[in-house]
């Protein structure tokens, strides 16, 4: 029995510390932003004692794949957006995915990555990471929050949406910048091949740039070329780009998509096995939906994206142009994964539109009913009066293979949320709720501690993150306590933000952000880095 003055002592739980181990009765102290003890702690003085009987205690989740970059600067009216994870437990949240971040970019090209980050994360350009978490840092975050380094923004911030290689003097310039963001605690470096400039790059740039920050042991982690009839050559190019490099691979919100696609989960997991057991480092990630939420822009083939947002808007204002985006939405284009063949535009809802939110919630073919438009022709009106500030939740993946994905040894958790203003994907509000609630308990899919290890030590140890995703005596204090009989989510598609069930008290840095379910009002959060 300890005798030891601490701030917060959680007697009486089962803790599960993050490692897979099974869970054993224990105290958890707390002192300071630091667990001081574990075990027998019913001599101890403190502040604040935490009754965890029949109760689980878990370090604090850990979101590998966010677009909260600028959570951050959402005011006190969405503080239910802003804490969409946090009432989950999650205590630390990783942006930066999909080849977008905040940073890098030279001066000269500031406007354009700030237009760039804009479409997606309501603007916000820096010139280095170390600007960006500066700015993060302001005591505005509910959770820890920690960054990648995106290689759309990256080649946008430095010869911005031209569709063709870098010159010497430019992969140079990259190359820099790429290696100062590593310096200033990047955790990794992202790439979103769908997405503009991402989708110009070759492989042979993305190994160059890759290698360049190799000795640093960080991840190259990337929203792969294709998710749907061409998901097998992107995965076998994610997995080359990371061995020739030399440095881990991990794929970001692993998934196919399209009917005709259904069930090639089993060749993906296969491939990356198979490049597991011949040595090279692969990891995935995954959530817990059978849709996805992206850019409405991303519905245009990859040349009428060509140039930035002013060009696209071009395109969308010229007849011409728009009948050759209708052919190719029908007849498809080589090597292009098109959203609306693999989901339909009945499988397209609007879920964020700042300047029309009645369209919110509202699937693509309603909403041209009421414009008296064809979809398509409704989208790229939607597309032009908005200037792209329109995101789209896509219907287009099976039951099974998420199942199958969730299950692989090889997967930790990531939401993919984008905690914009209107009707969001619920992933932001549910994704670990309903792993632990639908996956763990219901189906049976894994056990607790398992669950519990892909969204704590797994994650921590991929990302670098020392000291979090377990509860260890010297550990950070992101704690989360937790019904293990009855959490789940009870997020939907219609109240996207509703939190979960079973989820009492979660601790950031050892501060209560959630006490009895409900928020405290602190904002404990600090900006991470590797």
């Amino acid at each position: 029995m300890l005798t030891v003055e601490l701030d917060v002592v959680i007697e009486g739980g089962t803790v599960h510390d993050g490692t897979g181990r099974p869970g054993t009765r224990a105290d958890v102290g707390v002192h300071g932003d630091r667990v001081e003890a574990v075990g027998d702690l019913r001599a101890a003085t403190a502040g604040l004692r935490l009754d965890a009987g029949g109760l689980v205690v878990a370090p604090g989740f850990i979101d590998t794949h966010t677009h909260s970059d600028l959570v951050w600067r959402l005011g006190d009216e969405h503080l239910d957006l802003a804490a969409g994870t946090v009432r989950q437990g999650v205590t630390t949240e990783i942006a930066g995915n999909c080849g977008f971040s905040c940073f890098p970019c030279t001066p000269e090209r500031r406007a354009a990555l700030d237009r760039h980050v804009g479409a997606v994360l309501g603007g916000g350009a820096y010139p280095d990471l170390a600007a960006y978490a500066g700015a993060a840092s302001g005591g505005r975050l509910l959770a820890n929050l920690a960054s990648l380094v995106g290689h759309g923004s990256l080649r946008a911030g430095v010869l911005g949406f031209e569709n063709r290689p870098p010159r010497d003097d430019e992969l140079r310039t990259m190359r820099s910048l790429l290696e100062a963001a590593f310096e200033q605690g990047a955790l990794g470096f992202s790439t979103g091949l769908v997405y503009l400039p991402g989708v110009y790059a070759g492989t042979d740039e993305l190994i160059d740039l890759a290698g360049t920050v190799a000795t640093y042991g960080r991840p190259y982690i990337s929203h792969i070329r294709g998710e749907g009839d061409s998901v097998a050559a992107s995965v076998r190019e994610a997995i080359r780009i990371g061995r020739e490099a030399g440095l881990p691979t991990h794929v970001s919100h692993h998934k196919v998509a399209g009917r005709r696609n259904w069930g090639r989960t089993e060749e993906t997991l296969g491939m990356i096995a198979a490049a597991r057991a011949e040595g090279t480092d692969v990891s995935v990630d995954v959530y817990p939906y059978t849709a996805g939420s992206t850019l409405l822009q991303a519905v245009l083939p990859p040349w009428a994206q060509e140039g930035g947002i002013d060009a696209i808007l071009d395109r969308l204002r010229d007849g011409q142009a728009r009948d050759r985006i209708r052919r190719d939405l029908a007849d498809g284009l080589p090597g292009w994964d098109s959203h609306v063949d693999a989901a339909g535009w009945d499988g397209i809802v609007i879920s964020a539109c700042p300047g029309r939110p009645e369209l919110e919630g509202r699937a693509v073919p309603e909403v041209a009913s009421e414009l008296a438009r064809a979809p398509a022709d409704a989208v790229f009106d939607l597309l032009l009066e908005q200037r792209c500030r329109v995101l789209m939740i896509v219907h287009s993946m099976h039951e099974a293979d998420v199942g199958r994905v969730l299950g692989s040894e090889m997967a930790m958790i990531g939401s993919d949320g984008i905690p914009v203003p209107g009707r969001p994907h619920p992933r932001w509000a549910g994704t670990f709720s309903r792993v632990l609630g639908r996956y763990a308990r219901q189906r049976g899919l894994f056990d607790l501690a398992t669950a519990i290890h892909k969204m704590t030590g797994m994650p921590a140890d991929r990302f670098g993150l020392r000291g979090r995703g377990v509860i260890a005596q010297g550990a950070f204090a992101d704690l989360v306590v937790l019904d293990p009989d009855v959490v789940v989510d009870r997020a939907t598609y219609d109240d996207p933000l509703l939190p979960p069930l079973g989820v009492r008290d979660v601790l950031v840095n050892g501060v209560p952000a959630v006490r009895d379910g409900e928020l405290t009002g602190a904002r404990a959060g600090r900006f991470l880095r590797a």
